[in-house]
């Protein structure tokens, strides 16, 4: 069965779930995610981009265990030391093929590119073994009101019998026209300019594309300059989510078991690139942090440091038990 045969009533305030058996494909999608490009497409019923409601849908996915070899061939580009457990970002990886067919089904009212990945989020409640067997829930919440356009969140759980052991929040920025009154998300520390770099990072042309074969993602925008000068970029782009977690393997050591990550995406990072990583002091952060929290950014080296590519922070949080499936907050 495919998910756009399962879409619902977009009247439901409750979204209906849809088990599927496998994985969907990313092949078919990402072609399907594609055919907005197309003038006039988006008219089709079948295809994404026609505008309109998000629909209430939530795509549901038992039974996924990584697979040891994907896991280390992930962790070797994104820099994680290799242990029994995933790397934090990992479950957004083993989620993407839901995402990609929850954001590509033809009641989506945006087309997947074009789409601007502008925020992330991760709760981790403990670690998960590679070898665990998850339950994966996806969904989309409604559309909010941006200063640049129109934002949505995907929100993804993962489950370990009836526990939630992780969770996330991507939010996604449609460009267009926008409300000059809604609020762009809440204040963000941020990492001061004058803040000494700990450690600086060469990505080589190919990150993209190497990113790619180990997460899924093959937005063309990644893969080489002549496909992301079409839409729009000069040169090929890292990945949002590479950055986020390269940071994380940066800040391995000092990450407890349970923890929040949240970031901001800012500027894209321009392949080839150097890039610098700091953290911040707390007594000296330009918002106020507290002593448990690491913030911490990626920016650009010499003259490019004051241009900011990622803004990050992490905060503890209890390990707790959590048995019922909520979608959280809104877009921001």
């Amino acid at each position: 069965m495919t998910v756009a045969s399962a879409t619902t009533d977009k009247t439901r305030t409750r979204p209906r779930a849809v088990q599927l058996t496998k994985a969907p494909s990313l092949l078919p999608i990402s072609a399907r995610a594609a055919i907005p490009m197309i003038p006039g497409a988006s008219r089709l019923p079948f295809v994404p981009g026609g505008g309109g409601a998000i629909p209430a849908l939530r795509l549901e996915l038992d039974g996924v265990v990584a697979d040891p070899d994907a896991v280390a061939a992930y962790a070797k580009v994104c820099g994680f030391t290799l242990r029994d457990t995933l790397p934090p970002t990992y479950p957004h990886v083993l989620a993407f093929p839901l995402h990609m067919a929850l954001i590509s089904d033809g009641s989506f009212p945006f087309g997947a590119v074009g789409l601007v990945h502008i925020a992330n989020r991760i709760t981790q409640y403990r670690r998960l073994g590679i070898g665990e067997e998850l339950a994966l829930r996806v969904q989309a919440t409604k559309v909010s009101k941006h200063p640049k356009g129109r934002s949505f969140d995907v929100v993804t759980e993962a489950r370990v019998g009836r526990q939630i052991a992780w969770e996330s929040t991507s939010t996604f920025l449609r460009r267009g026209k926008g409300d000059p009154g809604a609020s762009s998300g809440e204040a963000f520390p941020i990492v001061a300019e004058e803040t000494p770099a700990s450690a600086e990072w060469t990505l080589p042309g190919d990150l993209g594309r190497r990113y790619a074969a180990v997460s899924g993602d093959r937005n063309p925008i990644h893969m080489h300059s002549l496909t992301a000068k079409p839409l729009g970029f000069p040169a090929a782009i890292a990945h949002g989510m590479w950055t986020k977690a390269r940071a994380l393997a940066a800040l391995d050591a000092r990450l407890p078991d349970a923890f929040a990550v949240d970031v901001r995406f800012r500027r894209p990072i321009l392949l080839p690139a150097k890039v610098e990583f700091a953290t911040a002091d707390p007594a000296v952060a330009a918002i106020g942090i507290d002593n448990e929290e690491i913030v911490f950014t990626v920016r650009g080296r010499g003259k490019k440091r004051g241009t900011r590519h990622l803004d990050g922070r992490v905060l503890p949080v209890k390990a707790k038990s959590k048995t019922q499936s909520k979608a959280k907050g809104k877009a921001k």
